[in-house]
């Protein structure tokens, strides 16, 4: 079974991502990341108690380099994808932008 990364790389992504959605989706409580047998899984803090599912992340053992595949709602699941660049991975921000632009340049309140 695929191991999660470190503690300190899994404090880091949170940190990363949190500073970068907060840039771009004001609106946006927080970002929370589960880790689960070398995944990384993405989720929008909406506010009230709104949580919505991104993306899901791939661990490859290095810190800016993450496999991407999109939450699709239609089926509740994850389905690797192409990121913007044309790459399957690529760092951690690429692939919630390309997630949070799919999902959450909507629930502006």
């Amino acid at each position: 079974m695929p191991k999660n990364p470190p503690e300190s790389m899994q404090h880091h992504l949170r940190q990363r991502l949190n500073r970068h959605a907060h840039r771009r989706w004001p609106h946006v409580n927080a970002i929370t990341v589960r880790f689960r047998a070398g995944f990384a899984y993405i989720t929008a803090e909406l506010p009230g108690t709104e949580s919505l599912p991104l993306c899901r992340l791939r661990f490859t053992g290095v810190l800016h380099t993450w496999g991407f595949a999109l939450y699709l709602a239609s089926s509740d699941s994850y389905r690797d994808n192409i990121l913007p660049s044309g790459l399957p991975s690529g760092s951690p921000e690429e692939a919630l932008d390309c997630a949070g632009d799919l999902y959450l340049s909507g629930t502006a309140i």
